[in-house]
C-alpha cells in the first residue's frame, strides 16, 4: 500500500485556518480536512472564495474527492462542507463524540427538540481507531480530546491532521478551556500524537505567528514537537503542562466567532431552517445563566 499523499494546505489569514486536500497519487482520490466557509459577522453574509480555492484545486488536478473530513466542531471558523459536498460529493466525516459537543451546545443555544444530538447530520462518525483508506493509501482515526470532546487527529499514511491539538512548536498548544475541554485529557492525547513515529508529518488547523517568526507556518513532524514544542517538549510533566495550560487559558479571550460557527458546526455546516419571512437567523445568549 502506498503511504505518501500528496499534502496541499490552503491557508485562510481571516480565521487563520488551514484546510487540506490530501490525495493519493496512485488513484487520484482525495480527501479534505477542515474546510471555511468565508463569513462576514458585522454584514451577516457568507461567500464561498476560501471553498472555491480548494475546489478548483481538485478540479484542476482531475481528483475525486471520497471524505470531507472535520478534526472537531470549530469555534473560530465555519465549515463549508455542505457546499463543498454539493460541488464534489464526497462523505462527510467526524469523531463520534460530536454527540457530546451537540448535547452540550444543543443546551447552550436552546436548539429545542427539532436539532438531533445523535451525529445524524454527518455521513460517518469515527471511533478511536477506525481504520479507513484515501486511494491506496490506508488511514487511521485517533481520539485525541482535550481541546473539545469530539477531537479527532486523522493519520493518513505518514501524514496526520491533528486540528487544534498543537501548533508549531514555537507556538505551543491549543487551549483547553471551552465546554467539554480538560487540559490533562489535551497533554494525554497529545502523548498518543507524539507516539507515532517520529518522521510523521503533522499537519496543523491553525498558525498565529510565534513572536520573532514573520510568516505563517503549519506543517512539522513528531521529531520536531517532542524536540522542541514551547509547552510539551519531551522532559514536561503531565502536571507542569496542566498548570501552564491553565493558567494561560484564564488569559485568553472568547474567539471572535465562536457564536455563529458552533451553531453552524455542530450541524455538519448546515444553517438553521429559513424562518417564515425567508431569512436565516442565528442565536445569540445574552447574559446567559
Amino acid at each position: 500500500m502506498a503511504s505518501h499523499p500528496d499534502v496541499q494546505g490552503f491557508f485562510d489569514e481571516a480565521t487563520n485556518t488551514v484546510s487540506y486536500v490530501v490525495s493519493d497519487p496512485a488513484t487520484r482520490i482525495c480527501a479534505i480536512v477542515d474546510s471555511v466557509l468565508d463569513y462576514d459577522p458585522s454584514a451577516g453574509r457568507t461567500s464561498f472564495q476560501s471553498a472555491d480555492r480548494v475546489i478548483d484545486h481538485v478540479r484542476r488536478n482531475r481528483l475525486e474527492l471520497d471524505w470531507i473530513l472535520e478534526t472537531h466542531v470549530h469555534a473560530d471558523h465555519l465549515s463549508a462542507a455542505p457546499y463543498i459536498q454539493e460541488k464534489l460529493g464526497g462523505r462527510l466525516g467526524i469523531g463520534e463524540k460530536i454527540k457530546v459537543v451537540q448535547d452540550t451546545f444543543g443546551r447552550i443555544f436552546n436548539a429545542g427538540t427539532d436539532f438531533q444530538r445523535d451525529g445524524s447530520q454527518f455521513d460517518h462518525l469515527f471511533g478511536d481507531g477506525d481504520r479507513f483508506a484515501v486511494g491506496s493509501i490506508e488511514a487511521h482515526a485517533m481520539h485525541t480530546p482535550g481541546h473539545t470532546p469530539a477531537c479527532m487527529t486523522f493519520v493518513i499514511g505518514d501524514a496526520a491532521f491533528i486540528g487544534d491539538t498543537l501548533f508549531m512548536p514555537d507556538f505551543g498548544t491549543a487551549r483547553a478551556d471551552f465546554p467539554g475541554g480538560d487540559a490533562r485529557q489535551l497533554y494525554r492525547s497529545i502523548q498518543k500524537v507524539l507516539s507515532l513515529p517520529p518522521d510523521t508529518r503533522l499537519f496543523l488547523c491553525h498558525d498565529y505567528k510565534a513572536p520573532g517568526r514573520d510568516f505563517f507556518a503549519w506543517e512539522t513532524t513528531v521529531a520536531a514537537e517532542r524536540a522542541g514544542n514551547i509547552h510539551v517538549r519531551e522532559g514536561v510533566s503531565e502536571d507542569e503542562f496542566v498548570a501552564m495550560r491553565t493558567a494561560r487559558d484564564k488569559k485568553l479571550g472568547t474567539p471572535r466567532l465562536i457564536i455563529p460557527s458552533i451553531q453552524v458546526n455542530m450541524n455538519a455546516g448546515h444553517f438553521p431552517p429559513p424562518d417564515p419571512d425567508g431569512n436565516v437567523y442565528l442565536k445569540v445568549p445574552l447574559n446567559r445563566i
